[in-house]
């Protein structure tokens, strides 16, 4: 059953984090959207993010992109039936030097609000639309004209998120998402539905810019990627839900893991991925299976575990009530889905899910990301067999490569600081525009990490971001991808970090670890690197290093390399 909005109001109030950070999300508007503010921070803090909505003024857009400047983001409602009152019923009146003369106008004001907003970590705008007024006309007219034009120029802005409004109306109906009765009485044009709609459909762009995008998504197998038991039915009377498994495909393709957790015999399944004619997804999608008659809690919990990534990071479907309920209970924190009753309903659920992992730039480590992870398998599986750690070690010939202030690094370099969190310092989110002003910064130096083995190439996986003047500098950022740990890799990254350092004359540095819900694993990295404690509280630890007293760790079966040698 839906919520009302007093519910909805209620609910967020318990939500409401007063004593942690808040993400400052201001709304900018030239319509009543009031009603906006309680359904976003409800929607954003259900799913971990303390979300502060804050309103700007009516009709003030321009205005209001110089006065919120400093907050974490902005959304844009820019609604064509204010750029003159009653637009949508005199526009075909209009000459065509008035007509011309709108277009300018908003087309000059987009470019005020873009570029007083563009050292905002996001901005998201709804792309114009003409559908509330526009859609029993059969003919061609100013208003197609003159949404199509605007949105070919908002397509031109860089580092914004334009979001197709059209798609949510269309999902609601228009009935639904409008009320003209609020609308010629006060400017208020869309409905509570919509809002809610539109805030569920917005809110991936949200996690993502938070570090909360979902990593991987694990099916059952019976009556989940299939049709039937196939222990009791067979291979041959199984029927495959092919839509499902496509788009689990696409997915895959753009670095989401895939993964299986069933109660059913291994090779049973295995014949089915290998043979099946009817069969999309393949052994080759699938990074981890956990396919035995254990209880799924647990095979959930061991794949986190071996992935190296939180349970809030999987996404789960399963067609039993009983193991969507267990889990549930036991996970709450962990994204479950069942399959729905009605066969035509999966596939749509299977596209709402997609949208889970929201990514809003694709990387070459995305789409290589099912082959590293398969190779990280094939490490453990050396590991376990060898036992001996530093054995293990030398054997995978690994090899670290440099990549000092590279301009071709920055869309992953700016990814890495949205999505790393558990080996993650300082938790400092920054925008491809942001690591290009670092870069190219006489102040700053910015250092990314590939790392590659016997196995593989596992991409640029970590990084760091100092700032220094004369012979002093601070670590504002140091984070690296947890699938690379336990290779003691962080440990040569540091000591190629601090003959860098040697290299500028930089002759002691400061760092900090600021405390988060997920970074507890890296709370004393600096004291085993051997910096120096100078402050600690229960939030923070401070610390500082001067270089010539550093100490190297003996590595040398990690080489080196720089990444202009590439």
């Amino acid at each position: 059953m839906e919520m009302k909005y007093s519910e909805i109001i209620k609910e967020n109030k318990k939500l409401e984090q007063t004593d942690k950070h808040s993400y400052k999300i201001a709304i900018l508007s030239n319509i009543m959207v009031h009603q906006s503010k309680e359904i976003c921070e409800y929607t954003l803090r259900k799913n971990g993010i303390n979300a502060e909505v804050i309103l700007g003024d009516y009709d003030n857009i321009v205005q209001d992109s110089l006065k919120y400047q400093k907050v974490n983001a902005v959304l844009i409602f820019w609604e064509l039936w204010n750029f003159i009152d009653g637009l949508q019923y005199k526009i075909e009146l209009l000459s065509d030097e008035e007509f011309s003369a709108i277009i300018n106008k908003t087309k000059q004001e987009v470019d005020m609000v873009f570029n007083n907003l563009s050292k905002v970590s996001l901005v998201v705008v709804n792309r114009f639309s003409s559908i509330v007024f526009n859609h029993l006309s059969l003919k061609e007219n100013r208003l197609n004209i003159l949404v199509a034009e605007l949105n070919q120029y908002l397509e031109l802005k860089k580092n914004i998120k334009l979001i197709d409004i059209d798609k949510v109306i269309a999902s609601l109906s228009i009935g639904r998402s409008i009320d003209l009765r609020y609308y010629y009485s006060s400017k208020t044009l869309y409905s509570i539905d919509f809002y809610k709609k539109y805030f569920e459909y917005i809110k991936p762009v949200f996690l993502s810019a938070n570090g909360k995008t979902k990593k991987a998504l694990i099916f059952d197998c019976d009556n989940t990627l299939w049709k039937g038991i196939l222990g009791e039915d067979g291979f041959d009377k199984i029927k495959m839900y092919e839509e499902v498994q496509y788009l689990a495909v696409q997915l895959a393709k753009r670095g989401v893991i895939i993964g299986l957790c069933s109660k059913n015999n291994l090779q049973d399944v295995d014949e089915v991925l290998e043979k099946h004619p009817d069969m999309i997804l393949r052994d080759e999608h699938i990074v981890i299976k956990k396919i035995n008659w254990e209880d799924k809690a647990s095979n959930l919990k061991a794949i986190a575990k071996e992935l190296n990534i939180g349970l809030d990071s999987l996404v789960f479907i399963d067609d039993s009530n009983f193991e969507v309920n267990l889990i549930k209970e036991k996970f709450p924190m962990l994204n479950v889905f069942q399959v729905p009753k009605k066969e035509y309903e999966y596939a749509m659920m299977m596209r709402t899910i997609s949208n889970l992992f929201y990514n809003s730039k694709e990387t070459k480590e995305d789409l290589e990301k099912v082959k590293m992870y398969k190779a990280q398998v094939a490490r453990t599986e050396v590991e376990q067999s060898i036992g001996n750690i530093e054995e293990y070690l030398k054997s995978l010939e690994l090899q670290i490569t440099i990549y000092v202030d590279d301009l071709k690094l920055v869309p992953r370099i700016s990814q890495m600081t949205q999505k790393t969190n558990q080996f993650n310092l300082t938790t400092k989110r920054y925008t491809e525009t942001d690591i290009k002003n670092f870069i190219n910064s006489s102040k700053h130096i910015v250092i990314a990490i590939g790392v590659n083995d016997k196995f593989g190439d596992n991409g640029v996986v970590g990084l760091v971001i100092i700032e220094y003047n004369d012979d002093f500098g601070i670590i504002d950022t140091l984070l690296m991808s947890c699938r690379i740990l336990g290779r003691n890799i962080e440990y040569k990254f540091m000591d190629t970090i601090i003959d860098i350092l040697k290299e500028k004359n930089i002759s002691k540095i400061e760092a900090q670890y600021v405390r988060t819900l997920k970074n507890e694993q890296v709370v004393d990295l600096y004291d085993r690197y051997g910096f120096e404690i100078v402050e600690r509280n229960d939030k923070n630890i401070k610390y500082q290093q001067h270089i010539k007293e550093y100490k190297k760790r003996d590595l040398n079966y990690i080489g080196v390399r720089s990444g202009s040698e590439n």
